[in-house]
């Protein structure tokens, strides 16, 4: 360690323990950022949870600290609940759908089935159908593996009120998550051809790939123009897609861990397309145009488990 002079100086007791509590921050940092995303679907908040959760970390007695990464999970899920409710406050005043900010991910996260399927778009949605705490226990449990007293010192619950929790989450989300599993291979053979067909304007060929009940989502944040209801049904959504402008380019990309679209207008990102699909028919479409969402598809986001 050097001063401010060039002068070489011995660490302080205080110096190396400010520098094993910070790597032990930065070695965590996207796990900790996966709980916190996966809780709010919102990756700036997730950022402001980090920023509190570390300010928490500095002022901890590390002496009582049996395990960093469970301590640092604990703070993240608290700070995660705290934001989750003011979060909840803003949706009710929200313009139209509200849909989680989109993430763009590296090739790695889809390889990782369980996380891909954890961060997608359609597993959050799933996630908002859930109270704080229910979707706080039903991430660290399901996705993260915790146990139960674990999750309970998180969540300020006891163990079996957690392995309650858990249950009652488990089966709400089965209930409402996507059935079966889609390879990799299908998932991206089928948003292929759904690009194909939005890029024609045939409205046949968009037919050919949407399920009879497709939903679409749009999310405009009431800054630009966006559908304030859901879309339902094959030809009402295949009519919406087929008026998209030629003047847009559609470009393959990898979002929240599976293959979605990244729209651009004179090269300027305009909107953001991830696609739920089953039996090699597209069943979902979230369509994100709210500027304030957009930033996290210009650079990859690391996300881990």
């Amino acid at each position: 360690m050097s001063d401010p002079t060039g002068s070489t100086l011995e660490p302080s007791t205080d110096d190396r323990r400010s520098d094993g509590v910070t790597e032990a921050f930065v070695a965590h940092r996207n796990l900790l950022f996966t709980v916190a995303y996966e809780m709010l679907g919102s990756a700036a908040d997730a950022e402001d949870v980090l920023q509190e959760t570390w300010l928490r970390w500095m002022g901890v007695d590390q002496g009582a600290v049996r395990d960093q990464r469970a301590y640092l999970v604990r703070i993240t899920t608290r700070q995660a609940l705290t934001q989750l409710r003011t979060l909840g406050r803003r949706k009710e005043s929200y313009v139209g759908p509200w849909l989680p900010e989109p993430l763009l991910t590296a090739p790695d996260v889809a390889d990782d089935v369980e996380l891909a399927d954890s961060v997608s778009m359609a597993m959050l949605m799933v996630l908002e159908t859930l109270a704080p705490t229910e979707r706080a226990v039903f991430v660290l449990r399901e996705v993260f593996d915790l146990e139960y007293g674990e999750i309970a010192e998180a969540v300020d619950k006891s163990p079996a009120a957690v392995r309650q929790i858990a249950h009652r989450a488990r089966a709400h989300v089965a209930a409402r998550r996507p059935r079966g599993v889609v390879s990799a291979t299908e998932a991206r053979r089928t948003v292929e051809a759904f690009q194909r067909a939005v890029e024609t304007g045939e409205l046949q060929r968009l037919l050919d790939v949407l399920a009879p009940d497709v939903v679409l989502l749009t999310d405009g944040g009431g800054v630009v123009r966006a559908a304030l209801a859901p879309v339902v049904g094959a030809d009402p959504v295949a009519r919406v897609l087929a008026r998209i402008s030629t003047a847009m380019s559609l470009q393959p990309t990898l979002l929240n861990g599976e293959p979605g679209l990244v729209v651009r207008r004179d090269g300027v990102i305009d909107t953001v397309i991830a696609l739920r699909v089953e039996d090699g028919r597209v069943t979902g479409l979230y369509a994100v145009r709210n500027p304030e969402k957009l930033a996290r598809v210009e650079r990859e986001t690391a996300v881990s488990r």
